[in-house]
């Protein structure tokens, strides 16, 4: 276990590409501290000043929301954002850890209320994001929890080894050198990217089971994947795993129908299933689900921002997700074995200096998964041609 704790930490390291002296904040929910620890070891060894380890923890969410006053669910000390904002202003690091710690905690409330409290997301992560003044990595932390969510039908210790190996496996650590595997997989996306790019496409089409949706998009808009560089030049891997290259769109122009092909998971672990979604320029005027669509609509609800779109993530099947067709009720896990969109804020960064105003702007982002093998996607120039773009999650371009 150590060693895999002490590999896991490193290529989280390396995908914040930790700085010598540099500030490193790491965010993890109780549960998550063995992984944490090594987390800390690994940022030390690559020469951090400092490490600040931050522990959230669900139950104490859930006191809130059973027993607070309704009215101020949304309130947040806002020394949590200016604790954000120092370091970013100071361009330290973060790491977070990802992975369930207390399944099914908030089944039991008001979802309405659930949806108010946006904790532990802060308003501050999506600005810092678009400024690109940290560098930064999210990875997986498997837990025995999370195991028994994903693999009922397993006793614990199998179900934590079954969690173990595939979380191993879609992060590449199953491989003699993770590292070098993961620059082999980067160059690709990055190349799938540039194509999307040179298509110079004014929309997106998708179009599947319960799916016809038309995407506008800006006219600057450039597609990247998920190997970025912070303002000043850090390079770093904001997702492990990662196997989506993603754009921004114009918030104006969306229109249609889309039924997610995943059940999307909430960062407080609230499960919305069967998510149906009708967009009229640009506006989600219609949101229905089978569960638990109250706690999405109040997420939503921040700002009028986000009920459009931020992001539009496109994924092939060539990685290593989506083969093992298990749902990890995970979203960076689950967004990045299929396509996916997101509520909320975009990203200014990919469009130039002249529309950056025009990204949608929001406090809240959320990802959701619409990817499917019968999923068919096409891009639209200015001039009215469709491209094939995606056939059976096959690159057409």
């Amino acid at each position: 276990m150590a060693d895999r704790l002490t590999r896991l930490a490193e290529l989280a390291a390396h995908g914040a590409n930790v700085q010598q002296g540099q500030v490193v904040l790491v965010n993890a929910e109780l549960g998550h501290e063995e992984l944490a620890r090594a987390v800390a070891a690994a940022a030390y060894e690559r020469g951090a000043r400092f490490v600040d380890v931050s522990y959230f923890d669900p139950h104490v969410k859930r006191a809130r929301i059973a027993h607070a006053d309704p009215d101020t669910l949304e309130y947040v000390p806002p020394w949590y954002g200016d604790r954000m904002r120092r370091h970013a202003d100071e361009h330290g690091a973060r790491i977070n850890l990802n992975g369930v710690t207390a399944p099914n905690l908030l089944d039991d409330l008001d979802k309405t209320l659930v949806g108010r409290d946006r904790l532990p997301r802060l308003r501050e992560q999506g600005e810092i994001v678009s400024e690109r003044s940290t560098n930064w990595c999210i990875v997986p932390a498997p837990t025995r929890p999370w195991a028994a969510l994903v693999f009922p039908d397993l006793d614990g210790d199998d179900a934590y080894e079954k969690l173990w190996e595939q979380i191993e496996h879609v992060l590449r650590l199953d491989e003699a050198d993770p590292i070098a595997a993961w620059d082999e997989r980067m160059a690709t996306l990055r190349e799938s990217a540039r194509r999307l790019t040179d298509g110079h496409f004014d929309a997106i089409e998708l179009c599947g089971p319960g799916t016809e949706l038309t995407i506008g998009l800006l006219p600057t808009a450039t597609w990247w994947a998920a190997d970025v560089s912070t303002a000043d030049g850090r390079r770093h891997l904001p997702n492990l795993p990662t196997e989506e290259v993603f754009t921004t769109p114009d918030p104006e122009r969306t229109s249609g129908n889309v039924t997610s092909t995943k059940p999307l998971v909430l960062q407080d672990g609230t499960i919305v299933r069967g998510l149906r979604v009708r967009f009229e320029g640009g506006t989600a005027v219609e949101i229905e689900a089978d569960e638990n669509v109250e706690a999405l609509r109040a997420r939503l609800a921040v700002d009028d921002a986000g009920l459009r779109l931020g992001e539009l993530a496109l994924v092939d099947r060539q990685g290593r997700i989506g083969p093992l067709g298990t749902v990890f009720y995970d979203t960076l896990l689950d967004e990045n074995a299929s396509s996916h969109i997101a509520f909320g804020s975009g990203f200014p960064f990919l469009v130039d200096e002249s529309e950056m105003s025009r990204v949608n702007e929001s406090g809240t982002h959320v990802d959701f998964m619409i990817g499917s093998a019968e999923l068919e996607v096409d891009g639209v120039t200015a001039e009215g041609e469709r491209v094939p773009v995606l056939r059976g999650g096959d690159w057409q371009i």
